[in-house]
């Protein structure tokens, strides 16, 4: 887990710095630089395995550009050339600085430093001062990392940040009917994968010879899991998975050879199926956060952008509740950050969890991005206590991270 980031001059990010909890909103109008945050995130990840690349950066669900858009270009602004990256964990940080020219680009970005710190122990890295020793282009730390032992902090840093992924679930995607461009395990990027990443849950017995960090409050988990999923799914009486072929689909369709299977507890029998590309957008955005968030080999850290993209405001509420619910409780330690517009949302918000935070993102009126946590502090408990919900004190303005229209 991520106790701390800091970037300097990506994008519309001048110097900001925030610690994470382990469910991280972000909130904020459109523009102020949330995707943008994530991005960050996801070019560290790309560093710490050793190369940074446009295929290192879509593999993560960064939007690959060119180096006159990834760095800072605000007027009368001084910056160094290079971009600045950082994440800790407790008394281990690794930092580096990226750059890549302007004019006359190269396909990599350059390493200019790579710091790996780790408590008791020295300093590894590499500063522009050693640059004739090594590839600029191949990181340093990624070498080390295989004279790390599993167990060490510094590694479990590293390997946590390596794997970072940004999703962007595609309707049509979770559907079936269009492909995923990156099919990541468990569930790809978009959610092409999602008919496997379910059934893989349900047969969760199977699932728990990769990782059994208790084997007791593994099956407890799942078994929560695909519970809190039909609550939230109010229509359904049950859903699996089965072969394309065997499911009530148009010839005129194209799928995946498996789908997803709802049963409508309102429908007669022998015609109350419904497949995937049938069924509501809603009930398979709850799939994929469900998969996300309990399948063994989900990363660690990951985030998702617009994640209640086309829910009811209710079932968003819902939902981000269940999703609060399932990484505080999970037996495998993990760390999202999701990003929302739908201000109801927030009222399912336990933050009086520490480990739940809120965040508004912000621009600056001189267009620099801001990240401020939002704290349960004597002045919102109040608001709170007379009637205000986290939705009504961000709509009216109070929380921040609205736009200025």
């Amino acid at each position: 887990m991520i106790d701390k980031m800091r970037f300097k001059w990506f994008k519309s990010i001048e110097d900001v710095e925030f610690e994470p909890g382990l469910v991280n909103v972000l909130i904020g109008a459109n523009g102020s630089g949330k995707s943008n945050l994530l991005e960050a995130l996801g070019v560290l990840s790309a560093a710490v395995s050793g190369r940074v690349d446009d295929e290192a950066l879509l593999r993560r669900g960064v939007r690959p550009g060119v180096p006159a858009l990834y760095k800072c270009s605000f007027p009368n602004l001084r910056t160094p050339n290079h971009i600045y990256f950082g994440a800790w964990r407790g008394l281990t940080s690794y930092e580096v600085t990226l750059f890549n020219p302007i004019k006359d680009p190269s396909p990599a970005w350059r390493y200019h430093t790579e710091i790996l710190k780790k408590f008791g122990a020295e300093p590894i890295g590499r500063s522009h001062r050693t640059a004739e020793k090594y590839n600029p282009e191949a990181g340093l730390i990624a070498l080390k990392m295989v004279e790390m032992k599993e167990q060490d902090d510094a590694f479990q840093l590293l390997n946590e940040l390596r794997d970072f992924a940004i999703y962007t679930p595609s309707t049509h995607t979770l559907r079936g009917i269009a492909p995923d461009t990156q099919q990541r395990q468990p569930i790809g990027l978009s959610g092409g994968q999602l008919a496997n990443g379910v059934l893989d849950i349900l047969k969760h017995r199977t699932l728990l010879r990769i990782r059994q960090p208790k084997l007791e409050e593994s099956e407890a988990f799942f078994s929560k899991v695909t519970r809190d999923v039909l609550r939230l799914i109010d229509w359904a009486k049950s859903y699996g998975v089965a072969p394309a072929s065997f499911m009530p689909l148009s010839s005129s369709v194209g799928s995946t050879e498996r789908v997803i299977r709802f049963k409508d507890r309102f429908m007669k029998s022998g015609r109350d199926t419904l497949s995937g590309y049938d069924a509501s957008e809603g009930a398979l955005y709850v799939l994929f956060h469900a998969v996300l968030a309990a399948h063994p080999r989900s990363p660690q850290i990951c985030a998702v952008d617009n994640a209640d993209h086309g829910l009811n405001p209710r079932l968003s509420q819902a939902l981000l509740s269940k999703i609060c619910d399932w990484y505080l409780k999970s037996p495998y330690s993990r760390q999202i950050f999701l990003t929302t517009q739908n201000p109801l949302s927030l009222d399912g918000l336990p933050l009086q969890e520490d480990q739940v935070r809120l965040f508004t993102v912000s621009r600056t009126e001189k267009g620099r991005t801001v990240v401020n946590r939002i704290v349960l502090d004597k002045k919102l408990k109040k608001m709170a206590e007379d009637g205000w919900s986290l939705s009504r004190l961000w709509m009216m303005g109070h929380l921040g991270g609205v736009a200025n229209v």
